[in-house]
């Protein structure tokens, strides 16, 4: 099965129509206006879904079958906040302190049961109308039913769709906003492959068009060890110990890629890099964080950590972790990245990603974004790390990627471990 960018964006539009729908229902149902937030077509391998699902946290969510012109089932997912928050607006009369459970160690009554499944109903019937709408077809959606719990198993029992650890499921990830708060979820789809494939045949996708599926796998895996290296780059070179905590390959309109990142003054670190593929590569770090990095390389705490010395500390980083992102890429793909040195910024968020937008918004309406994390368990660290390939060489890359050479070769960049007392 392949995937090119006209059926990607027909995903995406059935995301941005459906979470529409979702919200204007939801606003009917209850009388509090609402709005959707950014709605993001994120791509998860089944392990990584499982581990978001088992993270400890008590979750409520809402699940229903497919079938018709899509095949599959789809898991509508709550945190333990946003479901308390529309109990108490379904039910303004009842009182929250004899009905809600105290804590997410606690269950919700049946009849708290029973208005969840009763909003998760009307917001999946919004979602799938919705993408029905896009495909001009229908969909037919069974009996919603209610789970919760702190692990995947609860979300995920009996859904034979659902990916293996290795492959990778389709994640609306939407916000539906309210006046006075946000009402954060989730939306799984799990389609079945033969169906999704027939979609994407009436979509007009060719066999000969597109990135093969399978190897989109394979390329996020490649992502995924150029992101460790980065964190095993930032530990050698700074003492503070790292690692991979959050990880995404997203596909999403160029236009709202600004709206990814926190409106915040944040140090940004920009490459544009040459090869097959080509792209920007962007390192994002906030104020604590950059500093930790210049008192950490630097052998003597400067007065201004972002003055000329702190500005070259971070860039000569910055190098370094692009090195061990790229260079993993370039070996398997057994071609040369080169990439260009390090732009420096000090800027509003939104500001640091807008130069990446405008010059690949000149050829392309939408990208491949390969969103990751890096952050410390013991102190204030954070790093985010954009990679946004040109999406015709991203097509030619993933589809000559030699799938036996992603574990077995390892990147170019090593670096003797240096001593540090932060």
């Amino acid at each position: 099965m392949k995937l090119d960018v006209t059926a990607l964006g027909t995903f995406y539009q059935m995301a941005q129509e459906g979470a529409g729908l979702a919200a204007g229902r939801l606003t009917r149902m209850t009388d509090v206006d609402t709005r959707v937030g950014v709605t993001k077509l994120n791509f998860m391998r089944g392990s990584d879904i499982r581990a978001e699902l088992g993270d400890d946290v008590r979750k409520v969510g809402i699940r229903v079958e497919l079938t018709g012109a899509l095949d599959g089932h789809a898991v509508l997912v709550f945190d333990w906040e946003s479901a308390t928050h529309l109990v108490r607006t379904l039910q303004p009369s009842v009182d929250p302190e004899e009905t809600l459970p105290d804590s997410p160690d606690e269950e919700f009554d049946e009849m708290n049961r029973s208005a969840i499944t009763e909003v998760g109903q009307i917001m999946h019937s919004g979602f799938i109308d919705g993408w029905a709408d896009v495909l001009g077809t229908a969909i037919d959606v069974s009996t919603p039913e209610y789970v919760d719990g702190d692990s995947a198993e609860p979300f995920l029992a009996g859904v034979d769709t659902a990916p293996g650890a290795d492959d990778l499921a389709l994640l609306f990830q939407s916000q539906i906003e309210a006046i006075d708060t946000e009402i954060q979820f989730r939306y799984y789809l799990f389609p079945d492959h033969d169906s999704m494939e027939e979609v994407l045949t009436q979509q007009g996708v060719s066999s000969d068009d597109g990135i093969e599926y399978d190897k989109l796998a394979g390329f996020d895996r490649l992502a995924q060890r150029g992101a460790d290296e980065v964190a095993s780059n930032v530990t050698t070179m700074t003492g503070i110990e790292t690692d991979v905590e959050i990880r995404r390959l997203n596909f999403v309109p160029l236009e709202v890629l600004p709206e990814e990142i926190n409106d915040e003054m944040l140090i940004g670190v920009a490459f544009e890099f040459d090869g097959m593929p080509s792209g920007y590569l962007v390192f994002l770090f906030d104020e604590s964080s950059a500093r930790e990095i210049v008192n950490a390389m630097l052998p003597m705490a400067p007065d201004d950590e972002f003055d000329e010395m702190g500005q070259s500390a971070i860039k000569e980083l910055g190098n370094i972790m692009a090195s061990g992102f790229l260079d993993g890429w370039a070996n398997v793909l057994d071609t040369t990245i080169d990439h260009s040195p390090p732009e420096y910024t000090h800027d509003m968020g939104a500001a640091v990603i807008d130069p990446v937008v405008i010059q690949l918004g000149e050829e392309q309406e939408y990208a491949f974004v390969f969103d990751t994390s890096v952050q410390a368990a013991d102190r204030e660290f954070d790093c985010n790390i954009y990679a946004v390939p040109d999406e015709s060489d991203l097509e030619r890359a993933i589809n000559d990627l030699p799938m036996d050479r992603i574990e077995e070769v390892p990147t170019k960049a090593t670096l003797e471990e240096v001593e540090t007392d932060q």
